[in-house]
């Protein structure tokens, strides 16, 4: 008996993305996959607590956001919002709040209360720009094809894009925005007709030198699918259909949605130039209007559940129930960061990397998506095979009432906060919270010290680079030093560092760095906070300090001789 179980395990262990290793990795933010999902994981509803994740930090995001929809003081940060997360295949969380419809006029006068549409879960939102990630996508489907190189000059395929000193521009350049192009022009406003304005989008001269810079822009992907329709022979709309949305079952996704769904769609903004009105089951972006609904930047509806799908199809390498959309190298290339050359820009092919101004604690290397002007976000991590979905009518009825940036950011946050971080030694670590714009000390007992002594420690740390660690040293108690600290694990930096601070390794380090008291001192750790982003946080655990063979210090077993002002001792 004992030999079959042996030999059963060694099977399990053997097998590739063996059940028992998921088990490990599902709910934990400190054990990050590596790879693609199982291609044949599918979607399923199902509870926080059933995938190992703590339910509260997602249930205070969702109730923020519904906070958001209610008048503070005067008005709501947006009309209403349809949320949506998701960890390894389960659908974990889901909410609707406000209204679909909620105003007659661009004043933001409340409709009365019978002629205001509650959001659905079903609710179809225009999703802008989000709608990039479709024509990049379209644009990759031929790659495979054969039909597109990325790395050919787009005037190969496109010769009236070569004037203007865009000969050398390559595909590549416009889905990691960096031509030089610039961002806008008003097509619908100094253009007539949609020949004219296609014709425009060509012609432009780039602002910058190809490749000098990143400069986020709308004509590269208006040019990416005015090539997408050349090369393919068919319109955008119908490509994406063909290739993208039905494969993966998308029955709300696409342009103009029909009559017969204008009840399930969320209102945008009341527009006056162009005298548009109040504007519902048209595409909201004037320049894609203008073009008939159907441009690569923007003009796609889509609803949360149908996002979630084009998620998990992502996650799951290019396929989702059976159907694949690409080949898993394809996407193993568009999640690359194939900008590194402008730091802070991180770009796959056609999706945005490493945003954590939504991404929040969730942003890492791998961690994808995009934003769109209406409202709306999409942020996919395959380290931890989870996604959040939020989506807004922030524009209705005006875009001049601001930025939902911090909405954004708190639904990405509490997914990630709701994985573990284990302590990685014994049943406990020390960890600082989720606090913003603050500084949380831990300090040791009086130690005596011959000059010799040593502080080891294992820390987790997740952080913008301006949220640090420090440890330092004092004699007296009230004058610290800096202590040179030598960090070795994932991500670690090289080399020795007086703070720590990253993110994305999802990483345990060790830590070592010598005291050089020749008298009695005391240690601390002192993590500083900013006022945004603070993502996973810090974490301190197994905290040894050495003198030769003999210790002064066992944090494990003598967690009375630490002070936390600010931090505390977290059980998992």
């Amino acid at each position: 008996m004992a030999r079959l179980a042996a030999a059963v395990m060694a099977v399990v262990l053997m097998a590739g993305g063996s059940e028992a290793m998921a088990e490990s990795a599902a709910g934990r933010f400190d054990r990050p996959w590596q790879g693609f999902a199982p291609a044949n994981t599918v979607l399923r509803a199902g509870s926080a607590a059933s995938v190992g994740l703590d339910p509260a930090p997602v249930a205070e995001a969702e109730r923020a956001i519904e906070a958001w929809t209610r008048p503070n003081p005067t008005r709501p940060l947006f009309a209403g919002a349809v949320t949506l997360s998701a960890h390894n295949g389960v659908i974990v969380s889901r909410s609707e709040a406000g209204q679909a419809v909620r105003y007659a006029d661009a004043a933001g006068t409340e409709l009365p209360a019978e002629r205001q549409v509650p959001m659905r879960s079903d609710t179809i939102f225009d999703v802008a720009s989000v709608s990039k990630l479709f024509t990049s996508l379209a644009v990759l489907c031929l790659v495979e094809d054969g039909s597109v190189d990325i790395h050919a000059p787009v005037a190969a395929y496109l010769p009236a894009f070569g004037s203007n000193g865009k000969k050398s521009i390559t595909v590549k350049q416009l889905l990691t925005h960096a031509s030089g192009l610039e961002p806008f022009i008003p097509l619908w406003r100094d253009w007539p007709d949609k020949p004219t304005r296609i014709a425009a989008v060509l012609d432009r001269a780039p602002k910058y030198p190809p490749g000098s810079r990143y400069v986020y822009s709308d004509l590269n992907l208006i040019t990416l699918g005015v090539l997408v329709e050349a090369r393919s022979g068919k319109s955008l709309d119908a490509l994406v259909a063909e290739r993208i949305t039905e494969p993966l079952g998308l029955r709300d996704t696409g342009y103009n949605p029909p009559a017969a769904k204008l009840h399930r769609v969320a209102t945008t903004e009341f527009q006056s130039s162009p005298p548009r009105g109040m504007v519902r089951g048209e595409v909201h972006d004037e320049n894609a209007w203008s073009l008939g609904g159907v441009a690569g930047h923007a003009g796609v509806f889509s609803t949360a559940d149908d996002l979630a799908v084009l998620a998990q199809a992502i996650l799951n390498g290019g396929a989702y129930a059976g159907r694949r959309i690409l080949r898993a190298e394809t996407v193993r290339d568009m999640l690359a960061n194939h900008t590194p050359q402008f730091p802070g820009n991180d770009h796959g092919l056609g999706f945005e990397l490493n945003q954590r101004w939504y991404m929040g604690a969730l942003a890492g290397p791998r961690t994808a998506g995009h934003t769109g002007f209406t409202g709306t976000s999409l942020v996919i991590d395959p380290a931890s095979r989870s996604f959040t979905i939020l989506l807004t009518n922030r524009v209705h009825p005006s875009r001049a009432w601001g930025s939902i940036n911090v909405a954004r950011e708190r639904l990405a946050s509490g997914l990630a906060r709701s994985m573990a971080v284990r302590p990685r030694h014994g049943p406990d670590a020390w960890f600082t919270g989720w606090t913003d714009a603050t500084t949380s000390t831990l300090t040791s007992a009086r130690l005596p010290g011959t000059g010799r002594a040593r502080v080891t420690f294992d820390t987790f740390v997740d952080t913008e680079s301006s949220d640090t660690l420090q440890l330092e040293w004092s004699a007296d108690g009230q004058t610290w030093h800096s202590l040179p600290m030598r960090a070795a694990g994932r991500g670690a930096p090289p080399g020795e560092v007086g703070v720590l601070a990253g993110a994305g390794h999802r990483s345990w380090w060790t830590i070592n760095a010598d005291v050089p008291a020749t008298g009695p001192f005391t240690v601390r750790w002192r993590a500083i906070t900013d006022g945004r982003y603070l993502g996973r946080g810090f974490y301190v655990d197994r905290i040894l300090v050495t003198d030769g063979d003999r210790s002064l210090l066992n944090g494990e077993k003598e967690p009375h001789l630490i002070a936390p002002d600010g931090w505390r001792l977290q059980t998992c």
